[in-house]
């Protein structure tokens, strides 16, 4: 069964009203559609932002609904692939470090990776019950560096998802300060039940850069 992803839920309805405005303005201005500085000097962006915002307000949570909608108009402006990642993919890219994609790969701007259901988990918030990870919205930034957005807890019944993200270039090493491998479970039972984690935003920095080579293949294969 095709699991809708949070562009579905989200943006489906309202992508194709309001994003080509969108282009259109960025286009006109001469800015960087990646440049989360020059997206936001765009009034159709702040628009678009202040529908989205509840009613009551987000506080602090701004942040995450502009990297949502920023990261959400990347992916359309990229054609919306998602990488539908299977349990095999999966446990190739929180295994060893996979080879990274050859340096003259065609990589695309955007896209979403779509996990397993429920076989990826995080604790978002300090204290609170952990959350599984829906997928991840990926995409090239300046300089060098990606930016992913975690997407936790998408659930049927539940109104909305938390959000999560990370920026910056592939460190070349990473260690859990305590021994434990990348992406080792920290749910109890989580080892026999097959479960990883990501423990801090470097993790799930790590993650997006890992899936990579899924989207090099990807567009090598002549995927929107």
């Amino acid at each position: 069964m095709v699991r809708p992803t949070p562009f579905d839920l989200v943006f489906e309805r309202i992508a194709e009203q309001r994003f080509p405005a969108l282009r259109e303005a960025l286009a006109r201005d001469g800015h960087d559609p990646a440049d989360r500085d020059a997206f936001l000097m765009t009034r159709e962006a702040v628009e678009l932002v202040r529908e989205l915002r509840p009613d009551e307000g987000v506080g602090e949570a701004i942040d995450q609904l502009v990297a949502l909608v920023h990261h959400a108009y990347l992916l359309w402006n990229a054609g919306v692939l998602t990488l539908s990642i299977p349990d095999a993919g999966l446990a190739v890219l929180v295994g060893a470090r996979p080879d990274a994609p050859a340096a003259d790969a065609e990589i695309p701007a955007a896209y979403y990776a779509q996990l397993p259901p429920r076989r990826v988990w995080a604790e978002v918030l300090e204290g609170q019950p952990h959350e599984p990870l829906d997928g991840c919205f990926v995409h090239t930034a300046p300089e060098g560096a990606i930016r992913v957005l975690g997407v936790f807890g998408v659930h049927p019944d539940r109104l909305g998802f938390s959000v999560v993200e990370a920026a910056g270039p592939h460190a070349a090493h990473l260690a859990r300060p305590d021994g434990a491998a990348l992406f080792a479970p920290r749910l109890d039972g989580g080892a026999a039940a097959g479960l990883h984690s990501i423990a801090g935003e470097e993790e799930l920095l790590e993650l997006g850069w890992r899936t990579r080579a899924v989207a090099a293949a990807a567009g090598t294969a002549g995927a929107p």
